[in-house]
């Protein structure tokens, strides 16, 4: 109750995730009313991590993350219900005009189905977050955000009528680019991290995280993580970047920049609305598509060293001299004390009182039109959470419930339906 806490959920993962957070507050007696936070929550997210429909069909991961939005509202009003993320867009190889043009649809879609479920638009618009990249080409980056911040703004108060100023803020948090560091002469990555975080700052960015050297070659090592930490303080506390709200603002080329940037933007969208919004772009396979595509023109450009990379295909030394220095190693054990300790906990719970909240959180779910919403599920999976039933029962319960095998590998059985 007395920190922001950030759920890293973006599958059809983020409701059972945040109904533990919740029945842990619940279980403690605080209000859910004064938690503050942020879960990702973008249900696109995880149609370009790899997952596309073997879990759920993106429309029953639209109405997931509408009914988070929807709860959240109502329920736990500082919370930011979601964060689209548009990093990982980036991160797989869209230029920066995709990156907004992308992750602006995705909100559109978001959008229309919460007012389609009757929420207000000022009422959850302002708890609406971005998440998105800072990449190497500093001046790009910086036109990128100020596009966003216009686009945004813009859409919000001439499609959706919000009135309230907080619904039109472009707000957005920023990673640097994890995908532009290499692990061939790793410490220049640290180099690559402060100039992206300077981007980002410059781009007029709420909250920066930094990637760690080690990035391409293992989890932080605590010197790495440390490092990561001191960029950003250096950044915040010596360099006076900070001081002033849009710095480049003016500038001939960034403002000749933005307008390019937004113009392309606006064109991509205008294409994605053609098809009918995000969620049918990604059903015709357009979404994947483009993403490959993006991703193999970048490749071929550092191949045929269109593209410099210091290290990696410019400036190189020989692999005998390239040294990583320490990386970090996770514990095998860790992993097997998780997995006993959910056996465990299955053997504990009294699973007569979990059957009966799986239960009716089926019935619940079953209730649907054409993968349409008729009641939200959040109240049912917290009651499910608060009697121990676990992440993957509660997923393969809501799978049954739109007719799919509760295990989407078909290797396991419901263990009580």
């Amino acid at each position: 109750e007395k920190v922001s806490t950030s759920l890293i959920s973006s599958s059809s993962s983020a409701p059972v995730v945040i109904a533990q957070y919740l029945a842990l507050a619940k279980k403690r007696k605080l209000s859910l009313a004064t938690l503050r936070g942020t879960i990702q929550n973008d249900p696109f997210h995880h149609y370009y991590s790899g997952y596309h429909d073997k879990f759920f069909p993106i429309d029953v991961m639209v109405e997931n993350s509408v009914d988070i939005i929807e709860f959240c509202t109502k329920y736990v009003p500082k919370w930011y219900t979601i964060n689209i993320n548009m990093y990982d867009l980036r991160e797989q190889g869209m230029t920066a005009a995709q990156e907004i043009a992308c992750g602006f649809s995705i909100g559109i879609d978001i959008i229309k189905k919460c007012l389609e479920r009757g929420v207000g638009v000022d009422s959850f618009l302002p708890r609406i977050a971005f998440y998105s990249s800072a990449h190497i080409d500093i001046l790009e980056e910086v036109a990128k955000y100020r596009a966003a911040r216009r686009m945004w703004a813009r859409i919000t108060k001439e499609k959706f009528g919000a009135e309230n100023p907080n619904s039109q803020k472009f707000t957005f948090g920023v990673q640097t680019a994890g995908c532009s560091l290499v692990p061939q002469q790793p410490l220049n990555n640290a180099i690559r991290i402060a100039y992206e975080a300077l981007a980002a700052v410059l781009g007029g960015v709420q909250s920066v995280s930094c990637c760690s050297y080690l990035e391409p070659i293992s989890l932080p090592t605590e010197e790495a993580h440390r490092l990561a930490l001191r960029t950003q303080q250096i950044l915040a506390y010596e360099t006076g970047v900070g001081n002033v709200a849009d710095p480049l603002g003016g500038s001939y080329y960034v403002e000749n920049l933005t307008n390019k940037l937004e113009e392309e933007a606006y064109h991509t969208m205008n294409e994605i609305e053609d098809m009918g919004g995000m969620t049918e772009a990604v059903k015709s396979g357009w979404y994947v598509r483009e993403i490959e595509r993006a991703a193999l023109k970048y490749q071929r450009e550092v191949e045929n060293k269109e593209r410099l990379v210091v290290g990696a295909n410019a400036i190189t030394i020989p692999i005998e001299e390239d040294d990583e220095g320490k990386v970090h190693v996770t514990p095998r054990q860790s992993t097997k004390e998780q997995v006993e300790r959910v056996r465990t906990l299955k053997k504990r719970r009294d699973n007569e009182i979990t059957k009966r909240h799986l239960e009716n959180l089926y019935n619940t779910a079953k209730k649907h039109t054409n993968a349409r919403r008729e009641e939200n599920l959040l109240p049912y999976i917290i009651e499910a959470t608060e009697a121990y039933a676990t992440l993957g029962e509660i997923l393969g319960t809501i799978r049954m419930a739109y007719d799919l095998s509760y295990d989407p590998f078909n290797m396991i059985q419901h263990p009580f339906f």
